[in-house]
């Protein structure tokens, strides 16, 4: 029997060290903040990395020098942090370095949340105007709160953002701390942590409404269901010919006639729906949907390969306090909590 390693790297969160005792698996602490030392093998891989984005920023070697010095310590060993510095001073080097500098000396995540402050404050800028402001928050509080990346398709159909030339000034402002590529989406996890930490709304105050996620679930849920009680959501969506083709499977190609708004509105809806408080305009969609729309959901279910969800998707509706009282939906509820 051959023998293999499996090498994970975490956060020493509790339920990866439950799921990995000490009495299966070797733990192997990797020094961050004030615990890497000069010349440590973390300060050393950063400092090459940083030397040759920066080389390549076109800037004299002597500022690059003063400016590996200077980050490399802040650093502490984390590599998110590196990376994101170096996307952060791609355009105009000299004077966002010039902002990094003014901050404080910090260790560990406040060090990494210190350098998302600044990346935030200098793209976005300070004197947002209104409509900015409940843009961003609508599309960040999306990004922070969905269960799947959304396209610009789907943001584009939050009730704050207007147009795609609102997307680009967001996509911009949130260059840094991205993924590239058309999907808008964190690329660290981090990001997120930061964007729900009591220090982004104090020194972020205009954009505090991201950690609302009462607000951010309530506009989902709504995008969700919006878009199944639309024509989007259809008999038939893939135009089979024949019941034959069904009994054989769905093609690839037939599967990415799915729309991915209406892919992620029908595994999530439900989801979304329970964050939220109840209201007579969600309570007549969700109806709609069990009346109207049903097979059309399990149709789209069912050529996504995830029919099996949909009993649990009700399921979870069902935790909606709107419909746990309500009479047309009892018999559903019973039907669910039969056996089997």
């Amino acid at each position: 029997m051959k023998k293999f390693k499996l090498v994970i790297t975490s956060r020493p969160e509790n339920r990866i060290t439950q799921i990995f005792p000490d009495s299966i698996s070797t733990h192997v602490n990797i020094p961050s903040g004030s615990d890497v030392k000069p010349g440590d093998s973390a300060s050393n891989d950063i400092r090459v990395f940083l030397k040759s984005r920066l080389d390549a920023m076109g800037v004299d070697e002597a500022w690059v020098v003063r400016a590996i010095d200077h980050l490399v310590p802040r650093a502490g060993g984390i590599f998110i942090w590196a990376t994101t510095v170096a996307d952060f001073l791609r355009l105009n080097p000299k004077v966002r370095f010039s902002a990094l500098e003014l901050k404080d000396d910090s260790d560990g995540l406040e060090t990494l949340y210190s350098l998302y402050s600044t990346v935030i404050t200098t793209l976005f800028g300070r004197g947002l105007r209104e409509e900015e402001i409940k843009a961003v928050t609508s599309v960040m509080g999306a990004m922070t709160f969905a269960k799947q990346p959304l396209d610009d398709d789907a943001l584009i159909k939050l009730p704050r953002v207007k147009s795609r030339d609102m997307l680009e000034f967001i996509r911009r402002g949130l260059v840094s701390v991205i993924d590239p590529g058309p999907i808008l989406h964190f690329h660290h996890r981090s990001f997120v942590d930061f964007l729900l930490h009591p220090s982004f709304s104090q020194c972020l105050g205009e954009l505090s409404a991201i950690q609302d996620r009462a607000l951010h679930e309530r506009q989902l849920a709504v995008l969700c269901l919006s878009t199944m009680v639309s024509s989007a959501l259809h008999f038939n969506m893939c135009k089979l010919k024949t019941s034959m083709i069904r009994n054989r499977g769905i093609l690839a190609t037939e599967k990415s006639i799915i729309s991915p708004l209406i892919s992620y509105s029908s595994q999530f809806w439900a989801d979304h729906l329970v964050q939220t408080q109840c209201e007579e305009i969600l309570m007549d969609a969700v109806k709609f949907v069990i009346y109207e729309k049903l097979l059309f959901w399990i149709e789209v279910m069912s050529i996504l390969g995830k029919a099996h969800e949909v009993s649990a998707i009700l399921k979870r509706a069902l935790e909606w306090p709107a419909l746990a009282v309500c009479p047309e939906f009892i018999s559903y509820n019973a039907i669910l909590k039969l056996p089997g």
